[in-house]
């Protein structure tokens, strides 16, 4: 497989820059693990190789288990999320899916994730979640093969 151009952040290196320096914002304020989660089921969503096969690894090297990693694109249906993780699984699904539905971000969905993350934590989990969906679309757009770039 080969990708249709170079890739738009190498072609255009101040947005590599920008889109590096919001994935390390919230790196500062929510645990890697969490955000490692919330950046595959995403790309689970959105069908991104390249963020598929990089994630999980980059999970696995913060302390995540196999089990949980195998399980993100089934969360609701097994016990292995905290409350506080399937609500954040819970918002990364709306955010990401926003034409699925009249409503993207139901209420409901909206204060579970307020009722365990304060405002600041909320913010970076929505900036992680807007920072992911860039790379599932670039990714996705350029046809980027899996393994080009090594984690």
């Amino acid at each position: 497989m080969q990708a249709r151009m170079n890739h738009p952040v190498m072609v255009i290196p101040d947005a590599m820059k920008a889109i590096q320096a919001l994935n390390e914002s919230t790196k500062q304020v929510l645990p890697e693990r969490l955000l490692e989660l919330v950046h595959l089921r995403a790309s689970q969503i959105n069908g991104c190789s390249v963020c598929v096969d990089m994630h999980p690894k980059l999970a696995k090297r913060a302390g995540e288990t196999d089990e949980r990693l195998f399980a993100v694109a089934a969360w609701r249906d097994t016990p292995y999320f905290t409350e506080a993780e399937r609500a954040a699984l819970a918002l990364t699904e709306a955010l990401t899916r926003l034409s699925d539905r009249e409503d993207p971000v139901p209420d409901a969905i909206w204060n579970e994730a307020d009722k365990h993350f304060d405002e600041r934590q909320l913010a970076a989990l929505v900036l992680a979640i807007a920072g992911i969906n860039v790379w599932n679309r670039l990714n996705v757009a350029v046809r980027q093969p899996v393994g080009v770039w090594k984690v």
